[in-house]
């Protein structure tokens, strides 16, 4: 069987109408990937509209600010790729002339584009035979193939990679990367796929020898880290102070309250009896005014364990205080670009619905 024709054939009948697939544009497919890395489809695509219409050419992304393009994503985590979307941008104003790069090194040079996103661009805007793999793909070619070496791994990247171009219709590259992800994506999927249905059961290693379910493997599993984050909510005449991230950890460049974090769940009164608490504070005299049952919030790799403390000034606070964080008017909160765990508190406690806080 020639595995490119037969998933082409599938891919024509049964794939899902998406917007970034009507289009040839290399502006709207890079950004529908970067969208994608990460995020399901059904997530993602709300997304991709609020980008065109915010920045409807890569120059207007370009000349958009940080705080606009971190805001705009707000809510699909992983903010490395809104940076590097918005730096992406500015290597073609500055280094392409303003024409987004048609050639497949070129693509691959841009700020936050690796293989699988070079591949893609290059194949559906162009029509360049660049193989893509991505998980979909992955999973395709280890069950076909029955292929045990660890997708992770240095050499299941170059043999998985060596594999997928292989296989690759040169002569229709766009087609037949689009046909294998969505093949993967939505009939060999990692869960309950449709073996007995499928066009491939009959070649297929991983269905033939009963071990779908074992197939791709994935060597390295990295240990979830449990974190205890103690968020000041610190109020001063109709606003709270905030700050704004470093690098170096999660949420660069978004903004959040001041923060003591602790390696485990403290009472109010231990985190009032902490040298962190006075360095802030110096001796100003704050009420407690609420604090929060725990929140957890989950990341790829991190669990975020929060107690939020609502504290108010009873006096104005001193300048030093001020020096170390950005007073935000109640009003103006919605400009900033915060975490998904402020943005909930954002709605549910500051216009009254339920974050648990007693």
């Amino acid at each position: 069987m020639n595995i490119s024709k037969a998933l082409q054939r599938w891919y024509l009948k049964t794939h899902r109408s998406l917007p970034w697939r009507e289009t040839t544009d290399p502006y709207l497919i890079w950004l529908s990937e970067i969208i994608l890395q990460q995020t399901r489809v059904e997530q993602g695509t709300p997304y991709y509209y609020k980008f065109l219409e915010a920045f409807p050419t890569v120059l207007d992304l370009a000349q958009a600010s940080e705080n606009e393009v971190i805001k705009l994503w707000q809510g699909l985590g992983y903010y490395s790729r809104a940076r590097n979307l918005h730096a992406a941008a500015k290597m073609v104003q500055d280094q392409f002339n303003g024409t987004f790069p048609f050639d497949y090194q070129n693509i691959r040079s841009l700020k936050g584009v690796g293989d699988y996103t070079a591949a893609a661009i290059a194949s559906f805007a162009f029509g360049l035979p660049h193989a893509v793999v991505d998980g979909n793909v992955y999973r395709f070619l280890a069950r076909y193939y029955g292929i045990k070496t660890p997708i992770d791994s240095g050499q299941g990247k170059k043999l998985f990679q060596e594999l997928a171009g292989s296989i690759l219709d040169k002569k229709n590259p766009g087609v037949h990367n689009q046909a294998i992800m969505e093949f993967g994506a939505l009939h060999c999927k990692p869960a309950q796929p449709d073996c007995e249905n499928c066009i491939f059961k009959l070649e297929c290693n991983a269905f033939i020898a009963g071990q779908v379910h074992l197939l791709p493997v994935k060597g390295k599993k990295t240990k979830s880290r449990i974190r205890y984050f103690n968020y000041l909510i610190v109020k001063n005449k109709g606003a709270i102070f905030m700050k704004k991230r470093l690098s170096g950890d999660i949420w660069q460049h978004l903004y959040d309250f001041p923060l003591i974090e602790t390696t485990s769940d403290l009472s109010a009164a231990k985190v009032m009896a902490l040298k962190e608490w006075k360095t802030l504070f110096k001796k100003q005299s704050l009420h407690i005014e609420l604090v929060s049952d725990q929140v957890v919030h989950k990341l790829s790799h991190q669990q975020i364990i929060t107690r939020f403390f609502e504290l108010r000034f009873e006096k104005s606070p001193d300048k030093e205080f001020f020096k170390q964080f950005t007073e935000i008017q109640l009003d103006d909160l919605h400009s900033y670009p915060v975490p998904r765990l402020i943005q909930r508190v954002f709605e549910e406690r500051l216009e009254g619905y339920s974050l648990p806080i007693k």
